[in-house]
This record gives C-alpha cells, structure tokens and sequence, in this order.
C-alpha cells in the first residue's frame, strides 16, 4: 500500500481533511502530515521530507498539497531525500480535499501509486460536471462501456443520501479487488456509464435514494464481483443507520432494552441563559478570489472537525444524535453545495455571503414544504450555516456559556439544533425554551433523549426573557412563567419529581403487554416513519407499528421510489421490529403533505379536495406500486395495509381491486395479511357498518376526523384550537364506530389523542381495542392503562361524553389522574 503526504499552511485543516477522508474507509493507508510552521500558518521544507520518510514504502508515496509555498516545500523536499526514496514520490496537482479523498479511497483498495494519483486527480470532475465547466477528457473518469459486458445487473439504492462518498468507496473497494473491469450508469438520469474503480465518476451520477444502476462488467472475475455488488446493494451499500435499532442488552421476552429514563419530566425550573444572536461578521475584511476560497476551505474543514469531534463523544455517538450530526457532514461535504459556493466566490462574493446565501436559500426551501415533519428538517440546515459562519468569523464566543457551577439553567435560544443539543450538559442545563420549532425537531428529539425538558415554539413570551430571569415551564401542559412566586416554583419542583418517578416506573415496566389492571388487552403500538423510528419504537416497548407513514418516508424523492425501493425499506423497518406487526398506511397525498413525485391540483380547499385514496384514483399505477411492495413484504413478515382518507364504500372497494390486483402481480395475497381503512371524515365514521364490511380493522385517525368534525383546519392558527380531538363531538364519533363496526372487525387509533395517557384511557373506555402512538409515549400509555380497570375506563368514558367542551374534558382528565380501581 502507498503512503500519502498532506503539506497544508494549516495544521487544522490538514487534520480535519485527513478525518473526513479516513471517514471513507475501513482501513486507512499510512498518512503524515506536514502542515503549519511554528504556532501558526506555513509549511516547512524539512517537516514535508520528514513526513514521506515516515511513510515511504516500496509501493511509492503521494504528496498532496494545498497552495503556494506547499508547492515549492514539496519541490525542495525531493532534493533532501535519498535518490531510490526520492523516485518513488509523485506530487499531486489535485485540489486538497477532493483529491485527499480520492486518493485515500483508491489507496485502501491496494492500487498502485500511478492509479491513486490520476484517481485523485480527477477530484473535481463532480464540481465542474455540476457547474458545466469543460474537464480534462482524460479525467473524466467516462470510459466507454464494454463493447459487450459479461454480466448486466440493476441495482436499487436506498440509502437515505443516495450513493455519496461512503457507500460509493465500499463499491469502488470491491470493483479494484477484483479481476474484472466495471462501470455504472444511473438509469434514472442517463448519466453515465463512469468507471466503477473512480470515486469521482461514480460522485458525478448524483445518484439519489430510489435510483436504479445499471452495473455492466467484464473479465474473469466478472460473475463473482457482481454477485458481490449485488449483495453490497442488498445490505443498503453497508450505509444503514447507525440509530438504537438493536440495542445491545436483551429485555424482557427477548425485547431490546428501553433508552433511559433521562428526566421523564417536561418540567424545568431555573435561571436564564440566552443565546442565539446573530453571528457577528462585522470585523470580517474580504479579500480576493482565492483569499476567500483558502477562508472558506479553511471555514469547511473546522466546522467538519467539530461536527466529527462532537459525534466521537458520548453525547454525540451511536444513535439520534449521531446519525443527525452525520447528516451535517454530508451537507457540509456535498459536492454540489461545496461547488456553488466556489462559483459565488470567483464571481466576487465573501465566503461568508456565499455560504449564507446559499444555506440559506436550501433552509428556506425546506421551510416551503407544507409537511411540519419535512419542514422541520430546515433547523439542521441553519444549524450547518451558523457554523460555518461562526467558523469564518474567527475565534470568539458568540454564545452565552453554560457557568460551570451554580443551579442548573434553562437555556433560552431561537432554535435548538441537534448539534448544539448533543453538548447540553442535562447536570447543568435543567430545560431549554426556543422560540420556534415544533415537537419533530431533531434538536428537541434529541435532547429529549438525553433527558434535557424543551418547551418548543414559545414565540415572543420567551423572545422577553432577560439573561438571569428565572423560568419556569411545563412542557406537556403548555405552561412558561417568568420570575414565578415561591408557590409556583414549589409546584413545578414537585410536579418534576412525581413526573420522574412516573417514567422510571413506566420504563421499568414497558416491555409488558398493554392491558387495564384488570387483564383487558389494548395493544400499544408506535406511529413510525424511518428505520431508526422503529427501532426506538421496539426500545420503548411499542408492539409493533400501527401507523407507517410513507408519504414522509419518501417524501423528498423527486421521482416516485420503485416497487423494489419501497419493498427494501418496508422489509427494514419490518426486520427492526423482529416479528411485531407492521401496518403500512398507503400514500396519504395531498392538503398539507404534497408529493414533489405526485402534485396533488390546485384548489380552493385542499382539506376537502383530492387527498389520500382519493387522489390515488387519478395516479392508480403509483398505488399499485406500493400495494406490490407491501405484498411482497407481507410474504416474509407481518405487514398489513391500510387506506386512508376514505369517505364511502365505493371507495373501498375501488382499493381492494387495486390490492387484489397488485397481490396478483407478487404471486397472490400473503396468507395473514390484515387490510383496513382509515376513519378520518365523519361520513366514513357514521357509515362504518358499511364502510368497513369485509375489512380486519379500521384505524381512526383523531387528528383530521377533529378537523372535520369541527370545521377547524388544524394548520390554521385562527382556528386550530377548535380541533380538539377531546371535543365530546369527537368523542361520540369515536364511540359510534365501537359500536357500529361490522363483528370481527378490530378497532385501532393511531391519531395524537391516543398519545395522551389520560385520554388513552377514555379510548379503552369506549372500546377501542388498540392504540398506536409516538414512541416516547408508549411505556407511558402502557402505565397508565394499567392503573384503570375496564369498568373504570368505561366510567371515565362516560363522563367524557357528558362534558360540554374540549376543555371540559381536559379539565376531567387532569382531575382524574388517578382513576379508581373499579
């Protein structure tokens, strides 16, 4: 294997550039670095002949290099070294990081020194593909298919970032290993074919989750490498998430063990410390082209060093926290986004403008999209882009601290990032209050699940706070004070206690059946979008998914995901629940969750247009797709499907054509496979007996039948607060399709009311027979069902039904935390 040199003006970016290479390979080759002089920035003559000495092998040594002087050290450096030393050296004119990648990545693979050096000069074959600039023919990376190949394969890509830099070097390992020569087309796009051996070419297909390759190669090895190909797409190109989906110690009835309990509270108390004010760039001085791309570089590599440092902590490892941090990465690292701020600064624009704009229009894309769930996701883009900036304005503390001692704080700040939520200290920090953002944040899933309280979207009562006021909130019931009496700040220390305990004891207990106290089953089940959902949803003890959301699971792919694509993600979130049932809502398009594959028409009323199973009669072929998906899965694992948005029985009979049909295209319906219906509009609810006959179950989904029932879009500030699931309307509409549902026929809520612990229990009491919840709530759900017994649910039930309001209701609930055993 050949050693590399990296000859850097910067220590730190050397470092940080030789990391984010190594993140690329299981094996990295011998790496030295000669990078800054003395204390700060230059590079050394002597230090560069002294770095290839370190790493001299008879296979050669590459020096890659950032700018000036580095070329004329690695020049000079030559000239010290012994003759046969000396002729096994090549100097790279690539561009640091690119090639630096490139080079590690072909090196691993045991390619001569010749291969790794014009690999790694083809690193900016992907930028100058992006931004339409000619390259080098000879670096293309392009070559001409095999006149005819030996062996042709397709192969799916579902990786959630397609085939970036990671999953690209495991197929570029395998390719050079092999006696055979392969290259790969993205069928989706038409670019291609790229030699299978280059990193470059294959980063240049921009291949995204849901694509399809053609994969064509020739020699004596041929049949074997593809079968190992085969088997690398197989295994989600060794990228699956690293999330708790298998935790390590076995609980009980072989289930995984829960998370900690954290702090279980929703409650904090405790002074104000404020953060969260603009990046001052005001001493920033711009210079010229290349000054502002050596900044930028430099910007890129420390934000890249942190983010790495801080996913190597404990705070930051394996799980929801790392698997985000790793996605800041791979923004950051994105050759696309990396190229146009490049373009931006040889037109003249700073670093920090180009980086800001440019982050900023992405997060502002993200913030367009109707879906909360999706929209959420722009908090990690404007947490990349403080970073960045925070990096380009140099050494400095733009951020309050955290004192290192005193009574622990509450944390007010304008949005809670999921880096900045990894650092948090839940022994120093005693809550977090952000001004905007909602509960499926990262940063709040995250600190959540280190046992740090957030009270998200507090809008300007906490945009007020003066740093030092004490604050006092209660997340789950919505309550924040500032500066509270000693009364206050007496009840919120108590109500934090007796919520810990809750949890520890509900956690202790959660992988027990869901059942009232006094032996009535009623399933707890997990509402889930990805894999990693799933496999927290098995460690809070969820007995299996009673609501698989995939409009959001492929809601950012441009082109609709194949029937293999779907399949291979249905049957990993199915593998991660190990035998629980798995129930897969088909595509509930339309009002607040378009498709970018499938735009719903423009309408007055989207909420009462075309959506769900209605939108799908105009697009029947893409439902097909998903129902021989589900079919295909279900043969293996036990999967069933349900419709959503229906309102008459035409309807569901048009869908059960559609599954008979799709059924018939996977080899006939798998044996075991429950079908149902959604309850989501109230005609659907007083219509049950007809609606649901023939069915396995229905599946009330509390939110939009809320909406319905009470004339409030719940999206509409105005009006929101009419949409109250506990409204004794909703209530009633619920009990009716207890009542009214065809015999046999199971009745499940997988909407947000059965998320509510005290609710859950007025659900039981008007005989809903399951419920499917976020996973955080699940042991929760469990503990309180079990403090009930049947007929006392019953008695809650009817009481619920008696109230003259939704908040009457919350007002019963709350008093009757703890319902008698009767």
């Amino acid at each position: 294997m050949i050693g590399i040199v990296v000859v850097s003006h910067s220590r730190a970016l050397a470092e940080a550039a030789v990391e984010l290479a190594c993140e690329m390979v299981d094996e990295r080759p011998p790496i030295a670095l000669a990078a800054g002089a003395g204390d700060g920035f230059g590079t050394d003559t002597a230090a560069v002949a002294e770095a290839i000495t370190a790493v001299d092998a008879p296979d050669g040594v590459l020096v890659l290099l950032d700018l000036g002087s580095a070329v004329l050290s690695a020049e000079m450096a030559r000239e010290f070294l012994p003759p046969d030393v000396a002729e096994r050296v090549r100097v790279s004119p690539a561009p640091l990081v690119e090639g630096l990648v490139a080079a590690v990545v072909t090196a691993a693979t045991g390619a001569p020194l010749d291969a790794v050096l014009e690999e790694a000069g083809r690193g900016l074959a992907a930028k100058q593909d992006h931004l339409g600039e000619a390259a080098d023919p000879a670096a293309s990376g392009t070559p001409a298919p095999p006149a005819a190949p030996e062996v042709v394969a397709e192969l799916p890509v579902d990786t959630p970032h397609g085939l970036h830099a990671r999953p690209a070097a495991r197929l570029v390992g395998l390719v050079r290993a092999a006696d055979a020569t392969a290259t790969v087309t993205n069928l989706r796009t038409g670019r291609g074919p790229v030699d299978a051996r280059s990193l470059s070419g294959l980063v240049t297909l921009a291949v995204r989750q849901g694509d399809r390759l053609r994969f064509e190669a020739s020699g004596p090895g041929a049949e074997s490498l593809t079968e190992a190909v085969r088997a690398l797409a197989a295994d989600s190109w060794g990228d699956r998430s690293p999330g708790p989906a298998a935790p390590a110690a076995p609980g009980p009835e072989g289930a995984p063990t829960p998370p900690a309990a954290g702090s279980g509270t929703d409650v904090a108390l405790g002074p104000a410390v404020v953060r969260g004010g603009a990046i001052d760039l005001s001493g920033y001085r711009p210079g010229d082209a290349a000054e502002e791309r050596r900044r930028s570089d430099a910007a890129v590599a420390r934000a890249l060093a942190e983010l790495a440092a801080l996913r190597r902590s404990a705070a930051g490892g394996p799980g929801p926290a790392g698997a985000v941090l790793e996605a800041h990465e791979a923004l950051l690292a994105d050759p696309e986004l990396a190229g146009a701020v490049a373009a931006d600064i040889a037109a003249g624009a700073a670093a920090p403008t180009a980086w800001g704009d440019r982050l900023a229009a992405l997060g502002g894309e993200l913030e367009a999209v109707d879906d909360p769930y999706l929209r959420a996701r722009a908090e990690d883009v404007r947490s990349v882009r403080r970073r960045v900036l925070a990096a380009l304005a140099g050494p400095g503390a733009p951020d309050e601290a955290v004192p290192a001692d005193g009574p622990p704080v509450v944390l007010v700040l304008r949005e809670l990032d999921a880096a900045t939520a990894a650092t948090l200290d839940p022994q120093r920090v005693a809550g977090v209050v952000a001004l905007a953002g909602g509960d499926t944040g990262h940063g709040v899933l995250v600190a959540r699940s280190r046992g740090v309280p957030v009270y998200p979207d507090a809008g300007p009562a906490a945009a007020a706070v003066a740093p030092g006021a004490v604050i006092g909130f209660d997340a789950r019931d919505r309550r924040f004070v500032v500066d509270p009496d000693e009364d206050t700040r007496r009840s919120l220390r108590e109500l934090s206690a007796a919520r810990a305990t809750e949890a520890e004891r509900a956690l202790a207990r959660a992988h027990e059946p869901g059942a009232t106290a006094d032996g009535h089953p009623v399933p707890v089940l997990a509402n889930v979008t990805t894999p990693a959902d799933a496999g927290r949803a098995v460690a809070s003890g969820a007995q299996g998914c009673g609501l698989l959301r995939t409009e959001i699971l492929f809601g950012h792919l441009d082109d609709a995901p194949s029937v293999d694509a779907q399949a291979a993600a249905f049957a990993g979130i199915a593998e991660a629940f190990a035998g629980r049932p798995v129930t897969v809502r088909t595509w509930d398009v339309g009002g607040d969750k378009p498709l970018p594959f499938l735009p719903a028409p423009a309408e007055a009323n989207p909420f009462l247009g075309e959506r769900g199973l209605r939108l799908m009669r105009r697009a029947p072929e893409v439902l097909l797709d998903q129902l021989t998906a589900v079919c295909r899965v279900a043969r293996d694992h036990p999967v069933h499907v349900m419709f959503p948005m229906v309102s008459t029985a035409e309807e569901v009979a048009w869908a059960l054509e559609r599954l008979d049909e799709a059924a018939a295209a996977a080899g006939g319906r798998p044996a075991g496979m429950r079908v149902g219906v959604m309850v989501e509009v109230p005609a659907a609810a007083l219509a049950v007996r007809r609606v649901a006959q023939g069915l396995d179950f229905v599946s009330i989904g509390t939110n939009d039948l809320a909406q319905y029932t009470m004339a409030a879009e719940r999206g509409n500030t105005a009006v929101s607060a009419l949409a109250d699931a506990r409204h004794p309307a909703v209530l009633d509409l619920v009990a009716r399709v207890c009542a009214d549902v065809p015999e046999g026929t199971h009745v499940a809520v997988c909407g947000d009311l059965a998320g509510d612990p005290a609710a859950a229990v007025v659900l039981a009491g008007l005989g809903v027979e399951e419920l499917s919840v976020v996973p955080t709530q699940v042991a929760l759900v469990k503990a309180r069902l079990r403090e009930v017994t049947l007929a006392g649910a019953r008695d809650l039930a009817r009481r619920a039904l008696a109230c003259g309001s939704a908040d009457e209701v919350r007002a019963l609930l709350a008093g009757d935390a703890g319902v008698i055993l009767s």
